[in-house]
């Protein structure tokens, strides 16, 4: 265990203070070692502050900002515009070195494009990739890019490999995580020539690589890790969200049938919730912005308090196991052996 101050976007997401702000007092009242700082607009958060009943203390406190940026908002106009945003100023405070940390549930384009360019990247990384946690029958995975980066050359897939790989070594002391790289088929010769190319960096990579993988093998979690453009990767996640939806609508639909199918239900309700929770995709909230010299973390932007607080947490989890070293360490050894 180790102090971690993280910089919260207030004012971002669907719901901006009234799901940020109650989040960030959970989190700090089941960490001792966790300090937060609120950044946003001071009135607003002051006065979610007090509805909620929350103080600020040495371990909470509020950075003022004095613009927000809109979930609509072009990503180029809020980075050269807005300045003085939540988004921003929480970000530059984990440039300073006064946050370990940055989560905001804002406009995902915005967050990107900001971070990058406050931030920088990490050496021997071109460009950032969204990771995400994904649900498995083995328990999870991780997937990246999950949209940060639509064309990717087969040296940004082994990059993502890479930082996937020393993000689940970190977080789950998990030495030599497997690998997997999404393809149309297992077999070498299949896909196009970008990912062709990828497999063969990766095989020789000194990663546990486990070869080409399909859609249904991130279910089955087949792999640790899975690599794949931000074009794959977000229809994935997309479909992946819209089937549990219509999962949920038939199973309420067909439960509601008649009186008997009311009574199977309330029989089964057990077994229905702990599916349901095993499923929640609130609990796999907080996607991770890897590749920057720092970390930031991307809330869903619809997310609830819950959800939130699950971003919160990965934050804190990255920080205190290390990722960012990690990372360093191993691009800094894959370029030793290049050269």
């Amino acid at each position: 265990m180790r102090d971690v101050t993280v910089a919260i976007d207030a004012m971002g997401g669907d719901h901006g203070p009234h799901v940020t702000i109650p989040a960030a007092l959970k989190c700090l009242a089941r960490d001792p070692e966790l300090n937060i700082v609120l950044v946003g607009l001071q009135d607003v958060v002051e006065a979610e502050l007090r509805m909620r009943r929350g103080k600020t203390s040495s371990r909470l406190r509020i950075h003022p900002a004095t613009e927000v940026v809109a979930m609509d908002e072009s990503p180029a106009l809020a980075m050269r515009n807005k300045k003085d945003s939540s988004m921003r100023v929480a970000i530059d405070l984990v440039k300073s070195g006064e946050a370990n940390a940055c989560v905001s549930a804002g406009n995902t384009g915005a967050l990107m494009a900001t971070a990058r360019f406050v931030l920088k990247m990490l050496p021997g990384i071109e460009r950032p990739a969204i990771a995400a946690e994904m649900p498995t029958v083995k328990g999870h995975t991780y997937v990246l890019d999950m949209g940060a980066n639509v064309d990717c050359s087969a040296e940004h897939l082994l990059q993502f490999g890479i930082m996937g790989a020393m993000l689940v070594s970190a977080l789950e002391q998990n030495e030599a995580p497997s690998v997997g790289l999404l393809n149309v088929g297992e077999e070498e010769i299949k896909g196009n020539e970008i990912v062709k190319q990828a497999a063969d960096l990766l095989r020789s990579s000194g990663l546990n690589f486990y070869g080409n993988v399909e859609g249904n093998d991130i279910f089955k979690g087949t792999t640790d890790v899975v690599v794949c453009d931000g074009f794959v990767g977000n229809i994935a996640l997309k479909s992946s969200e819209g089937l549990a939806k219509m999962i949920a609508t038939m199973l309420r639909e067909e439960f509601k049938r008649n009186m008997f199918t009311r009574m199977a239900g309330f029989i089964a309700l057990p077994v229905l919730n702990a599916f349901k929770r095993r499923v929640d995709p609130r609990r796999y909230n907080g996607a991770t912005l890897l590749g920057l010299r720092g970390i930031v973390i991307k809330s869903h932007g619809s997310a609830d308090r819950f959800a939130f607080e699950h971003a919160i947490e990965q934050a804190v989890r990255e920080v205190r196991s290390g990722v960012l070293n990690r990372i360093t360490q191993q691009m800094a050894t894959l370029h030793k052996e290049v050269a």
